[in-house]
């Protein structure tokens, strides 16, 4: 059947608010993980590039953390938007059932289902896998001899950090260096000016400290202070560590079809068969519950007039976290106490479809009437009874 106009209407309407969601979420998420990557990029010139890779590969992993909110959160304000206007009034009155209303939204689900089978099943694994391939990659870069203002770096046994350097990394002021030897001695050392040498091919650095002071501290607390005019102090380079193990060792880097081959088969795999059959179904899930947030967001969105947009946004946002987190403890007790996945997974994921339906039933009959609409009216006049108690009677003359 192809779509109508009121159909291209409705999925216009829903696109925009689900869309600035999606965006608005996906961005917040990025620029908390690159403020906590700073630290480990700042000890490498190749930041900028490490840092590039590393938000790409995350792009995926935050689009379906994001993604039943924003499509949630879409179908709601359209649907709300629409019932506050009086044009679902005018939709069901010109004969269109509630049925009819929401069959292009569920269509919706249905596409962004198979996007979240590609996203879920495929793209995430090997993102996943990348991300944590770049971030070894970064961490093993390490220091080659440059030096950033403010930057703290780390190169064996030495701390080090400078609060001025000029464009080349070779001049710095203001100097503070401390290093820890195996045998327990701390050397704390302050500048205020340095020059760093580097020769091609030496795997060592020297610092040119200029007018500065040393503090020692022996294993048997004893504490040296030396003053000084200009010392060299050498810092090693930071060598290239190990390749990085291959793509499986952990079921979040693992397909759809190769969680259901190691899972359902014969063999014995490597990792427990019940958290691989956890996290095939609990992503299978996720994938299968899109379909069904309209049948949640329609009747939400009719009886946000009558119980106010907030107790009706915030009892879809409840039941939507309730999914998830249950979703993490089905697969926690499946990974850690053996509990069949079928069960941990099953149960809750059965009780959210369940729930859907039941409220869309509910709302059918009488649009607008639903169990949150009916509970929060009843919670309203319980509040409004114990005012009324509890306001002041006035005297009669």
């Amino acid at each position: 059947m192809f779509p109508t106009t009121l159909d291209r209407y409705l999925l216009k309407r829903a696109l925009t608010p689900m869309g600035a969601v999606l965006i608005s979420t996906m961005t917040a998420f990025l620029m908390e993980r690159l403020m906590r990557s700073f630290q480990l990029l700042s000890q490498t010139t190749e930041g900028f590039r490490f840092l590039t890779e590393l938000l790409v590969n995350l792009v995926p992993h935050y689009v379906g953390l994001t993604l039943p909110g924003g499509f949630f959160i879409g179908l709601f304000v359209v649907v709300n938007g629409l019932n506050k206007s009086a044009e679902i009034d005018a939709i069901l009155a010109a004969g269109i059932s509630l049925g009819r209303f929401a069959t292009p939204f569920v269509g919706l689900g249905m596409v962004l289902m198979m996007f979240s089978v590609l996203l879920f099943g495929f793209i995430q694994p090997y993102s996943r896998y990348a991300y944590h391939a770049v971030l070894h990659a970064a961490e093993k870069a390490g220091w080659n001899g440059d030096v950033r203002p403010k930057a703290q770096l780390s190169a064996g046994p030495v701390f080090l950090t400078a609060d001025y350097a000029d464009a080349s990394g070779r001049r710095l002021e203001r100097i503070f260096i401390r290093k820890v030897e195996v045998d327990g001695r701390e050397d704390v050392v302050t500048a205020v000016s340095a020059i760093v040498r580097k020769a091609p091919g030496d795997p060592k650095v020297t610092l040119d400290l200029h007018d500065g002071r040393q503090v020692s501290t022996t294993r048997d607390a004893r504490v040296y202070v030396t003053n000084f005019s200009r010392v060299s102090f050498e810092l090693p380079l930071s060598l290239s560590g190990k390749l990085f193990r291959v793509r499986g060792d952990e079921v979040s880097e693992l397909t759809l079809i190769e969680l259901a081959q190691r899972g359902f088969g014969e063999d014995q795999p490597a990792l427990p068969r019940q958290t691989l059959l956890a996290e095939f179904y609990s992503r299978s899930s996720r994938a299968l519950m899109l379909p069904l947030l309209p049948l949640l967001a329609v009747p939400f969105g009719l009886s946000a007039k009558r119980a106010g947009s907030s107790s009706a946004m915030a009892a879809g946002a409840v039941l939507l976290f309730l999914f998830e987190t249950s979703m993490i403890l089905g697969q926690a007790m499946a990974s850690s106490a053996g509990l069949p996945a079928a069960l941990t997974i099953g149960l809750p994921a059965a009780a959210f479809a369940i729930a859907c339906v039941a409220i869309w039933i509910t709302s059918r009959k009488r649009p607008g009437e639903n169990p949150v609409s009916w509970l929060s009216e009843h919670i309203a006049e319980r509040f409004a009874a114990i005012a009324r108690a509890l306001r002041p009677r006035r005297r009669v003359a």
